[in-house]
């Protein structure tokens, strides 16, 4: 009896490791971003009193953390309507992990002016507000892409494996297009009539930047970097430009794109300035 005593005392010890047993546990682990054993707890709460605030707002905080954004929509919904600290910051990072991007602006321009009415700082809101707000005119130029056939290429010749229409221009690595050696992972679009090109090459910052040349008789320009927030941001390369001579495509990894090496396309005046960012 006494050795099952000592065994049942042994089990409740390492149970007691895995998750938290009571509110007050729970509230100590979610201090300390132990989330995902917190998140039970809370999730018990919320669900007893689904119109408490507090519990809900942990338990949707513990979801978010948890990679549960979807699931943490309903109860920081909850905690925001009953007005708990901090509830919009949470369930605007809620919407913007759904793609609900405009009730992510809309949350995050309601929680800043809030904080600007208490005096409170507001540069963590307004961080994550421009995010959401570029994630906004992402979605807006999102196209459908049907991926037809795929093979594997080497990655130093892969540009060989796209076969495109003389109007559309040309495509060369870095080193191929201005005769040059050693580790430049750049790439180089060339327009139709050869005229212009578009090249990707390590900036100051070290990243990869997109420039553009004109052609000037037998000699090239000088590279001038595209505008807007193209190169704001982590490496910008593979540029193609459209036949209509203003919508580029591009890859990057810049922190506001929803995937590394996400590809999104822009609008390039004549001018060089950019006309809508997407």
């Amino acid at each position: 009896m006494k050795r099952k005593y000592i065994l049942f005392l042994i089990c409740s010890f390492f149970l007691g490791g895995v998750s938290a047993q009571t509110l007050d546990q729970a509230r100590t682990l979610f201090t300390k971003g132990d989330y995902e054993k917190a998140k039970p707890v809370f999730k018990k709460y919320a669900k007893s009193q689904p119109s408490n605030g507090n519990y809900n707002y942990w338990y949707g905080v513990c979801c978010l953390k948890t990679g549960e954004a979807e699931e943490a929509v309903k109860p920081l919904e909850m905690a925001v309507k009953k007005r708990v600290a901090s509830g919009q910051l949470y369930l605007g990072q809620a919407y913007n992990d759904t793609y609900r991007f405009e009730d992510a602006v809309n949350c995050f321009e309601e929680y800043i002016t809030d904080l600007k009415k208490r005096k409170r700082p507001t540069e963590e809101a307004e961080k994550l507000l421009e995010k959401s707000k570029a994630d906004l005119r992402m979605l807006k130029g999102v196209e459908d892409v049907s991926i037809i056939d795929s093979f594997v290429v080497d990655k130093s010749t892969f540009l060989n494996a796209y076969k495109i229409s003389e109007e559309s221009g040309k495509l060369f690595t870095f080193n191929e297009f201005f005769k040059t050696e050693g580790d430049n992972p750049g790439t180089v679009y060339e327009t139709e009539i050869g005229n212009k090109i578009y090249y990707s090459e390590k900036g100051e910052r070290g990243n990869l930047d997109i420039l553009s040349k004109n052609k000037l008789l037998d000699e090239w320009s000088n590279g001038r970097p595209l505008p807007g927030s193209i190169n704001d941001s982590g490496n910008a390369n593979y540029p193609f430009v459209m036949a209509d001579g203003v919508t580029i495509y591009y890859a990057s990894d810049g922190e506001y794109l929803c995937h590394p090496l996400q590809y999104e396309h822009r609008y390039v005046s004549c001018t060089g300035e950019c006309r809508d960012a997407v």
